[in-house]
């Protein structure tokens, strides 16, 4: 093996001259970025990313079509993926059109049944190809899906509905934004990530600003939070945003086992599986209670809300929005999933007239700008962290 002269030479001697084998290192490294849970105010029921398929790594950037094919994606990216990504979430937002009614014709727990069944039936196409790979799939991903689909597909959007049932629908929408601070730290116990330096400021501020969001008469914090007009509603929600935060963070762990589609797919059943389960023990798992009396007077009204909550607000915009992600940065997409925030209180204020207090409105602005915030720092730690893995 001859030793190559010259400065090449020098620089590999020195070990200045990146190897195919460390531009694959980096390469591997992005990829593991990608696949991080994205772990904004999004509805994190199936809050996957995965990585580009067919992604191109350093080692294969070698030829003039290449360079032209990832520019041109590139500047498709920014012409629409945003927007997919902000569609996909304002969809998302408009659930609270469907479940409000529904909430006057079925229990709750029984809402998040049929719409699990109403979105498996559309996920079938999707879920049977993908069939073959689950015995490759590893029991500690096996462990995190378990978790991710008991604790947001199932009980975090029974709370969801709770809330919705009985709180304010605005102030519930809003306060649900505080879950990208929950996943954030679930991320850094669970899978030791760096959290910024400043996290905790503007986590704080997210969290002080939830508070206000969620109480009527602030001056009567101090004397008790009935008073102050924090519902059952606020602590429904509240309660949400952690099992749905959690949710998030556990979806992490299932995407670096899994492709999306086997995950959210798979999501789906166990999500249907364990609100059976959970019907039965609270022994409404029988026709009287699957189908009562208000949907039996209603049958028309009750068929067309299940499907528009299973499709418009459930499989649709997940499809739309994933595609958008795929075309997007994180950075950037973190602040178009606002969209859902800003889609759901036009509905709740607009339609049903779900009003705020002047102090609510400036708390809820308040909100969004430090959760968009904590998004911003960490984002700034995150690429660093993925290289250097």
């Amino acid at each position: 093996m001859y030793e190559l002269s010259g400065p090449i030479g020098k620089k590999r001697r020195e070990g200045r001259v990146r190897t195919p084998k460390a531009f694959a290192k980096r390469g591997v490294a992005r990829d593991k970025f990608r696949t991080k849970c994205f772990w904004s105010a999004t509805r994190p029921r199936i809050a996957f990313i995965e990585p580009a398929q067919g992604r191109l790594t350093l080692t294969q950037r070698t030829t003039d079509d290449t360079r032209l094919q990832m520019q041109e994606r590139a500047t498709h990216s920014a012409h629409y993926g945003p927007w997919l990504v902000g569609l996909g979430a304002a969809l998302w937002g408009t659930e609270s059109a469907w479940r409000i009614p529904l909430n006057e014709l079925f229990d709750a727990k029984v809402i998040v049944f049929w719409e699990h069944v109403l979105i498996l039936t559309m996920f079938l196409p999707i879920l049977i190809p993908c069939l073959r790979e689950i015995p490759k799939v590893k029991p500690r991903t096996w462990g995190y899906l378990l978790f991710s689909g008991f604790a947001g597909s199932a009980v975090g959007t029974i709370f969801f509905t709770l809330a919705l049932k009985y709180g304010n629908p605005t102030v519930v929408n809003v306060v649900l934004n505080i879950q990208p601070v929950i996943s954030t730290v679930g991320a850094f116990l669970l899978f030791g990530d760096r959290l910024a330096r400043r996290f905790f400021l503007y986590a704080a501020i997210a969290i002080i600003a939830g508070v206000f969001v969620s109480v009527s008469h602030p001056t009567m914090i101090g004397v008790s939070f009935e008073r102050a007009g924090l519902n059952l509603g606020s602590g429904y929600a509240l309660i949400c945003a952690l099992f749905w935060g959690l949710s998030t963070v556990a979806g992490r762990g299932v995407m670096i086992g899994m492709s999306l589609r086997l995950a959210s797919s798979m999501r789906i059943v166990i999500g249907l599986v364990c609100m059976a389960v959970i019907l039965l023990a609270y022994g409404k798992f029988h026709g009287a209670a699957l189908w009562p009396a208000a949907a039996q007077a209603h049958p028309a009204k009750a068929i067309v809300l299940l499907l528009f909550l299973a499709s418009v607000s459930g499989g649709i915009p997940l499809l739309i929005y994933f595609q958008g992600l795929h075309l997007t940065r994180a950075s950037t997409a973190g602040y178009f999933e606002m969209m859902q925030t800003l889609a759901a209180v036009c509905i709740t204020w607009g339609i049903f007239h779900a009003t705020l207090h002047a102090h609510q409105v400036i708390a809820a602005l308040i909100l969004i700008a430090a959760v968009a915030m904590v998004h911003h720092v960490q984002q700034r730690v995150e690429p660093r962290q993925a290289m250097n893995a």
